[in-house]
């Protein structure tokens, strides 16, 4: 099962200079509890961005047209779809972005059963990616969860999953 993982401010940007717009430690917490013991797969700019390196007790899969390029703890494909390839139907499989931010999650949106939204209630002065344009009422809402802003988190946002309709 392919999902789709992102926090997006109101203009759907979802960062700047390889960075993540917010510092929301709740978002980050549901991150980690979403996709541990699953896999995830990157572009490769956000990969080197992980302070880290390879996010623990994940497989990593990193996106790279560069056939040659080695990320410590994690394997890497051409494309989605080779990526995919390699991938076990029952595996969950969550999409968490690169590829300029818009790519990746481009090309996995239409094949994606599940959106986890993180919506964050602001517009950021300076973004340079975004998640791309997509249909919401393709999407059915099956839970949404309010946090205010407090002296953690700098803006309120919304925790909101999403299952893609059946097609009748």
């Amino acid at each position: 099962m392919i999902s789709v993982i992102v926090a997006i401010a109101r203009n759907r940007a979802i960062g700047f200079e390889n960075r993540l717009l917010y510092r929301l430690p709740d978002d980050l917490k549901r991150f980690k509890a979403l996709t541990t013991g699953h896999t995830i797969i990157i572009g490769r700019k956000t990969f080197e961005s992980f302070p880290k390196g390879a996010l623990p007790n994940r497989r990593n899969i990193v996106l790279s047209k560069n056939k040659a390029a080695v990320f410590p703890g994690a394997e890497t494909f051409s494309s989605l779809q080779e990526a995919l390839s390699h991938c076990k139907e029952e595996e969950e499989i969550f999409i968490i972005g690169g590829g300029g931010g818009e790519s990746v999650y481009k090309e996995a949106l239409p094949l994606a059963q599940k959106l986890y939204l993180t919506e964050i209630e602001d517009t950021p002065q300076q973004a340079d990616a975004f998640f791309p344009p997509f249909d919401i009422r393709l999407w059915e809402l099956i839970q949404s969860s309010r946090h205010d802003r407090d002296e953690k988190h700098q803006c309120p946002f919304s925790f909101k999953d999403y299952q893609r309709k059946s097609h009748h």
